[in-house]
């Protein structure tokens, strides 16, 4: 029967900590190239030997072990609370090799905690093209701890890691008996007092505790009390004790690299990633190249996609076609057909462009260059009051709004992380990708600039940029408004540029399109499913009059039957359940040239925006019957009419519909989060309330003018 032994993973932001959680637990989970990519903690199992199992916790990234914001207390807590459910028992602390000083004094801080640790070196190939040589055996023997070099992009070194954590498992390997520094006499007194009211494993664990007491949920009334004594009879002065313990800390950091470490040229010439960065950090080229990344980015989404999402199409079409032919008429063919199938083809005709979206964002991790953005967009933050850390919440938005303000918890200023809170959602996210999407190829020519610029791609980019620029002017008002006065400082680390994980990309791509197809398509078939009922039926004595006076009029005028047959299906739909909710809202939206189909649409979103697609293929499919069938879901747009006989998807509702879309919220699972995170309904409320003006008033305005 085999054991299991908890383990957590910690390390500076970028040491390649996630990469190495992926090659123990086997778990393929998004990796980013960037620091603070790691926000929550992440789980996993690996098996350490025969007899021995291992959980695996992969925690944030921090670079000290005295926390500032919401993810490095997530550290802070795990090592220290003797109830958290993922106390472990022992610790893999993370070093880059070519940052090897500074990883040392984090990893320093984790021995003292008196946890069993195993140092895994990573990036040992840079360390060397940067001229450092470590030998391992040497820094072992003055840290006190195991050491295994790793290289987990490659799963070199996996197994002497594990090898060497079953070995700490049974005790071979123990904590160092003495401080790496001498602790206790940097507060003696408070230390050996502490002790008494706080059980911990070590001198430096009870200095900890003692000075962030205040903050420490699993310390008791009694604990608290009897510690804010403590300090005062001390007269503890954090700030200094701190300072004095990591130039300590630096200085025998020193004392161990002359022992271990070999750097070869201390003036070395600069790597190929400076040389690069000369030109894609320039400050003016640099932003011109972001703009042409982007314009391919979005350029590509056209091209790459063009010809699978016109294969999906074609299948969707003969799948409605051969069970309209096959299955006889009735209200189940009808379901099957103009709901299940009209809705599942509104979910897969997109997959692709998710696919290629999600795979050139990987890459642009992968390589380096996502970092990058963030420091070229650091000049703009604090320009708008932001910190330049809100560049990575931003940058996510792009994928969802979700993840992307539970990433705001590494912004230590608590007013600079609710403004970003309050203007991530006005970043495109993916889920607004298929409305752009379909409007666009329909109102769009698809035209080409100087022979190679795509029309629809630069609209695509426009709409992209437009969510961006206007986060930052409402950051900018938010800032006056909520009167910041702190300043704060962003400190990013630059990783080196390396060639894109193709597996990993790959696996990307798949578990996006995965995602789409069964989070947001259950979302958008149990919507589907639900309009087919509500557009299919409405009340008794309506629906049954509007069938009597048909049937009539096609026994009277027996030549015309397919035309009434088309006109008796779009007067059922309008005296539906769902026809009626339709024109209840029409005069609100009926000044942005929206009509009540559109209206629905903008209901049904509000579950999920991506749910527009699924609501409009439904819509449609029952108004056309079985004639409806073979037109695919932009043949129906395109042939979809107002009673006057005029087109309803121009030019000018086509963009106003699309702005629309680019500002307002129409996402319940953003408001829950942002819920969760602000723990207030007051700014939910308060996001939902100004975007769905600003969405308003901007189609309003963009109908007006085209």
């Amino acid at each position: 029967m085999s054991e299991t032994v908890s383990i957590v993973l910690v390390g500076n932001p970028n040491s390649g900590k996630t990469s190495l959680f992926n090659a123990l637990t086997g778990l393929n989970q998004k990796v980013g190239n960037f620091p603070g990519v790691t926000v929550d903690k992440k789980v996993g199992y690996t098996r350490l030997d025969h007899r021995l199992e291992a959980k695996v916790v992969d925690l944030p990234g921090t670079y000290s072990i005295y926390p500032r914001s919401a993810d490095e207390w997530v550290t802070f807590d795990v090592l220290l609370n003797p109830r958290n459910p993922d106390r472990p028992d022992m610790v893999i602390c993370l070093a880059d090799a070519s940052n090897i000083k500074r990883n040392l004094l984090f990893c320093s801080q984790i021995i003292d905690l008196k946890i069993p640790v195993v140092i895994a070196l990573t990036m040992m190939d840079i360390a060397q093209q940067k001229g450092i040589r470590i030998d391992v055996p040497a820094l072992e023997l003055a840290l006190g701890v195991p050491v295994v070099p790793v290289n987990p992009r490659k799963e070199k070194g996996i197994a002497a890691l594990k090898k060497a954590l079953a070995l700490t498992a049974v005790g071979q390997y123990k904590p160092p008996s003495g401080d790496f520094i001498p602790i206790r006499e940097l507060a003696s007194g408070l230390i050996c007092k502490t002790r008494k009211y706080v059980e911990v494993r070590s001198d430096y664990a009870a200095l900890l505790v003692a000075a962030h007491h205040e903050q420490l949920k699993f310390l008791n009334g009694g604990q608290r009390l009897a510690l804010m004594n403590i300090l005062a009879e001390e007269r503890f002065n954090r700030a200094r004790v701190q300072g004095e313990e990591i130039m300590q800390r630096y200085q025998r950091i020193a004392q161990v690299m002359n022992q271990a470490v070999v750097v070869d040229d201390p003036h070395r010439k600069n790597l190929i990633t400076e040389h690069i960065d000369q030109v894609l950090l320039h400050r003016f080229w640099g932003y011109v190249i972001l703009l042409a990344v982007l314009f391919l980015l979005f350029q590509s989404i056209f091209w790459l996609a063009q010809y699978p999402m016109g294969l999906i199409e074609q299948a969707f079409t003969w799948v409605s076609t051969w069970l309209s032919d096959v299955l006889p008429s009735g209200w189940f063919s009808d379901l099957l057909i103009n709901g299940l199938v009209a809705g599942l083809s509104g979910i897969a005709v997109f997959v692709p462009q998710i696919m290629i979206l999600f795979g050139l964002i990987t890459i642009l991790e992968d390589t380096g260059y996502m970092a990058r953005v963030s420091f070229l967009s650091d000049r703009l933050m604090r320009q708008v009051g932001l910190n330049g850390k809100s560049v990575m919440p931003l940058i996510s938005g792009l994928a969802c709004a979700v993840p992307a303000i539970m990433a705001t918890r590494n912004i230590e200023n608590y007013k600079e992380r609710l403004i970003t809170i309050l203007v991530t959602p006005l970043m495109s996210c993916s889920a607004r990708l298929p409305v752009y999407i379909v409007l666009i190829s329909l109102v769009i020519p698809d035209r080409y600039l100087l022979g190679f610029l795509s029309l629809q791609g630069l609209v695509m980019m426009g709409l992209y940029l437009l969510g961006f620029f206007t986060a930052l002017t409402v950051a900018w008002v938010m800032k006056h408004l909520i009167h910041l006065k702190e300043k704060s400082y962003f400190i990013l680390e630059l990783p080196v540029y390396r060639s894109p994980r193709w597996k990993n990309v790959f696996i990307t791509m798949v578990q996006k399109a995965r995602i789409f197809v069964t989070d947001a398509g259950k979302v958008i078939m149990v919507i589907s499913l639900i309009l087919w009922i509500l557009a299919s039926y409405g009340p008794h004595r309506q629906m049954e009059q509007l069938k009597t006076h048909y049937t009539q009029l096609m026994d009277q005028q027996p030549q015309q039957r397919d035309a009434l047959e088309v006109e008796y299906q779009a007067q059922r739909l309008e005296h539906s359940y769902a026809g009626i909710l339709g024109h209840i809202i029409e005069p609100v939206i009926r000044p942005l040239g929206f009509d009540w189909k559109i209206g629905i649409a903008l209901i049904t979103s509000f579950a999920a925006r991506e749910v527009f697609v699924g609501t409009m293929a439904t819509l449609y499919s029952v108004q056309g019957g079985k004639d409806a069938d073979r037109d695919t879901l932009r043949q129906k747009l395109e042939q979809a009419r107002r009673p006057d006989g005029t087109q309803v998807y121009t030019l000018p509702v086509g963009l106003s519909l699309m702005i629309f879309y680019v500002f307002a919220m129409q996402c319940m699972s953003t408001l829950a989060v942002v819920k969760r995170e602000t723990k207030s309904w007051k700014f939910p409320l308060i996001q939902l309330a100004y975007m769905t003006c600003l969405a308003y008033v901007a189609s309003f305005i963009t109908y007006h003018i085209f």
